[in-house]
C-alpha cells in the first residue's frame, strides 16, 4: 500500500511539473471545485489559501473528488413531461446546468435515495428517480416532513377561526385529562409552545423508555405520562409528541379529523391528494408522520411556502403565517443537523440553515426526505429517499447524512446573487 502511494505520488509530482506553467486562473478554479467536496470542508474554520491550497490539490487528485466533465455530460434529468407540473431548463432559468449535473450524478452514487427535484422560478428544471423510487412513487412515509404540513394546518385552523389564538393553552383540547395532570406546568403550555418545540416534552430517542412510546404511536394519554424535562416556552427540544397533540387539536378544534381536514383547506387546493396516513391506535392521524406524497406533490407543497402561501393565484395558506413559520425562533436547535450545516435553528415545525452563504429552510424527515425552500433562488428542492423505519444508529444515520450532505453540498456551490 506504501509502494502504490509513493508511485502515485511520484506522478502527481510529475504531472504537477508539467503544468506547473498553467493560468492562475486555471489552478484557482479547480481550486474552488476541490473547495466544494466535502472531504476539504470544515464547519466553523477557513485554512489560508497560501498554505494549503497545494495539499487540497494533491489529495484531489489522490481521491478523485468529482466527476468528470465527461461524466457530467452523461447525466440526465430532463423532468418527465406530465401536466402537473410546467418544466423548463437550468440554462432557460438563470442556472448553471454543470451545478445540476453534478447534483444529480452525485444522487445516483447514494444507496438510499429515491427521488430529487428541482423547481426554480416555479418550473420544474430537473428531475431524476432512483433504487426503486419513480414519478408515481406515494408507497414511502415521508417521516418528519409530515410536521411541516400539520404546522400548516394549524396556521389554516387559525384562518378559518377553529383556532382563536396560538396562546391557547394545550389543556383546553384535552378536558379529559384535566384531573390527571399532576405537574402545573403543563396547564401552562400553548400551541405555540408545540409549533416551536419549546413546551418541554423530551426528545423519545433520549432514553430507551420513551424511544418505545415513540413505536407504540404516542397516543393523547402520553401528554399525561411523559414527565416534562424543561419549563414550558424555554428552551428548544425535538418533541414527537409535542407535534402529534398539534394534530389532534386541529381535528378537535375544527370538529373534523387531520387528514378531511387537510384535503379540503390545503392539498386538494394545490392540486394533491393524500395517499396513506398513519394513525396512531385511537384513531388519530399522526402530526409527526406517516404522510404519503409523490415527490412532484411535496414540490408544490414547498412552491406554497416559497410563494408566501399562495398557488396560482390563490391564497391557501395566511402569507404571515408562512413567514412566522420561517422564523427561527430558536438558535442551534439540534446537534444532529449542526454536524451538517453551518447553522441550524427552529420556526413553526420548519428547521432554518446556512450553507456557505446562503440561508434556507426546509422540512426534514428520518432517512434525509426533504423540502428545502431557497428564497434566494426561488428554488424548491426535494429529496425523497429511504424511511429507514424502526432503523436507528450509526448506519442508518451515515444513510440519512449522506443525503443531506447532497443537498447541502449543492447549495454551497450556488454563486453569490
Amino acid at each position: 500500500m506504501i509502494r502504490d502511494m509513493r508511485l502515485r505520488m511520484k506522478g502527481l509530482l510529475v504531472i504537477m511539473k508539467a503544468t506547473h506553467k498553467a493560468s492562475f486562473t486555471l489552478w484557482f478554479d479547480l481550486l474552488k471545485h476541490v473547495g466544494r467536496c466535502r472531504l476539504f470542508r470544515f464547519k466553523g474554520l477557513r485554512y489560508s489559501f497560501l498554505l494549503f491550497a497545494s495539499s487540497i490539490l494533491i489529495f484531489s487528485m489522490l481521491v478523485g473528488c468529482g466527476p468528470s466533465s465527461e461524466d457530467l455530460a452523461a447525466v440526465v434529468y430532463t423532468p418527465s413531461q406530465m401536466d402537473d407540473w410546467e418544466v423548463s431548463t437550468p440554462e432557460e432559468q438563470g442556472l448553471n446546468p454543470v451545478l445540476v449535473a453534478e447534483l444529480f450524478y452525485n444522487a445516483s452514487e447514494l444507496e438510499t435515495i429515491y427521488g430529487l427535484l428541482v423547481v426554480k422560478n416555479g418550473y420544474l428544471i430537473a428531475e431524476g428517480y432512483f433504487n426503486i423510487g419513480s414519478v408515481v412513487q406515494k408507497s414511502t412515509s415521508r417521516q418528519s416532513t409530515t410536521k411541516s404540513y400539520t404546522s400548516a394546518l394549524v396556521g389554516i385552523a387559525l384562518d378559518q377561526g377553529c383556532l382563536s389564538s396560538l396562546d391557547q393553552k394545550m389543556m383546553e383540547f384535552f378536558p379529559e385529562f384535566s384531573d390527571q395532570i399532576t405537574d402545573p406546568r403543563k396547564q401552562q403550555i400553548t400551541i405555540r409552545d408545540l409549533l416551536q418545540m419549546r413546551a418541554g416534552y423530551p426528545w423519545e430517542e433520549s432514553s430507551g423508555e420513551l424511544f418505545e412510546r415513540l413505536y407504540s404511536g404516542l397516543p393523547p394519554s402520553n401528554l399525561v405520562d411523559i414527565p416534562l424535562s424543561r419549563d414550558p416556552g424555554t428552551e428548544f427540544q425535538y418533541s414527537n409528541l409535542s407535534s402529534n397533540l398539534l394534530g389532534i387539536i386541529v381535528a378537535r378544534a375544527c370538529d373534523t379529523d387531520l387528514k378531511s381536514f387537510g384535503q379540503e383547506y390545503l392539498f386538494s387546493l394545490i392540486e394533491t391528494e393524500v395517499g396513506d396516513w398513519w394513525q396512531d391506535p385511537e384513531g388519530h392521524y399522526f402530526g409527526m408522520t406517516g404522510i404519503h406524497f409523490t415527490a412532484r406533490e411535496m414540490a408544490k407543497f414547498g412552491l406554497l411556502f416559497l410563494n408566501d402561501g399562495t398557488y396560482q393565484g390563490n391564497q391557501v395558506i395566511p402569507a404571515d403565517w408562512v413567514r412566522d413559520s420561517l422564523q427561527t425562533y430558536s438558535e442551534d436547535a439540534s446537534d444532529i443537523n449542526a454536524q451538517i450545516y453551518d447553522a441550524n435553528g427552529y420556526g413553526y415545525q420548519w428547521w432554518s440553515a446556512r450553507e456557505g452563504e446562503h440561508d434556507f429552510n426546509l422540512a426534514l424527515g428520518h432517512g434525509g426526505q426533504q423540502i428545502v425552500l431557497l428564497d434566494e433562488f426561488d428554488m424548491v428542492i426535494v429529496v425523497t429517499a429511504d424511511p429507514l423505519h424502526a432503523e436507528h444508529g450509526s448506519q442508518p444515520w451515515k444513510h440519512e447524512k449522506a443525503n443531506l450532505n447532497l443537498v447541502a453540498d449543492f447549495i454551497d456551490s450556488l454563486p453569490s446573487e
